[in-house]
């Protein structure tokens, strides 16, 4: 994959990966240039890390989205700080500072979700730091027992997890009105059934998270091949 300057060789197997590069460094050298094997700054080899930041993602080495979803929720508190002055002013209307989270603040908490293979857990943070953030600009706590619902049909922002899983479901209908042979349709959607499991649990892919949006939704997936009907399947309006 070629994106910008950054190149991904992506392969089944660490040889694999390891042929592609060979081959990338016979190209390169063809054109006169070198390819090094490690990466260095200043002089300084640079330490391998067991989490890289790639095009805004947090990756790690374990394949696990715990700390991508951190750092969403990290962005948005940072967007929310950035921008506390205006949520926190009892002058301006509730539903404008909810409009103001969803156009700012949301969409930070939300970037790249669409690849992610949520758990319950990772859902609960979301909306744990999101019903935080509602509160707060509405001043409210906890103690003061009003329920989600009220506040956030206050201030008309749906709930996160849902808006979540809208995201999942419209990356997945790009995806398949893709043509059968283009390269994203079978990467993403075709299953690899001969790779060897480590032991225990199995980790939870992105296709069982779809399945699992599509019965939850009551959803064909049928539907997604036409993007308007599908889009209307898939929105989730404000309150």
């Amino acid at each position: 994959m070629l994106f910008a300057d950054d190149v991904v060789l992506v392969d089944e197997s660490r040889a694999g990966v390891n042929r592609k590069l060979e081959l990338w460094r016979r190209t390169l050298e063809l054109k006169g240039f070198r390819l090094r094997g490690d990466v260095s700054l200043d002089g300084e080899v640079v330490v391998q890390k067991d989490t890289f930041q790639y095009l805004g993602s947090v990756l790690p080495k374990d394949g696990d989205i715990d700390e991508d979803v951190r750092h969403r929720i990290s962005a948005g508190w940072l967007k929310w700080r950035q921008a506390s002055g205006i949520l926190c002013d009892k002058r301006v209307p509730q539903k404008l500072k909810g409009k103001f989270y969803r156009t700012t603040i949301r969409p930070a908490m939300l970037y790249g979700v669409e690849c992610w293979p949520t758990k319950r857990r990772h859902v609960q943070q979301l909306s744990v730091a999101e019903m935080r953030m509602l509160r707060w600009f509405c001043g409210h706590t906890r103690r003061d027992r009003v329920r989600n619902k009220v506040i956030r049909d206050r201030v008309g922002v749906a709930p996160i997890e849902e808006k979540l899983t809208q995201h999942r479901l419209r990356w997945f209908g790009h995806v398949q009105r893709r043509p059968p042979e283009a390269p994203m349709h079978n990467g993403v959607l075709e299953r690899v059934d001969n790779v060897k499991r480590g032991r225990g649990r199995p980790k939870l892919t992105w296709d069982e998270s779809v399945n699992r949006d599509l019965k939850d939704w009551n959803i064909s997936k049928e539907i997604a091949l036409d993007r308007s009907a599908w889009r209307l399947a898939i929105n989730v309006p404000e309150p």
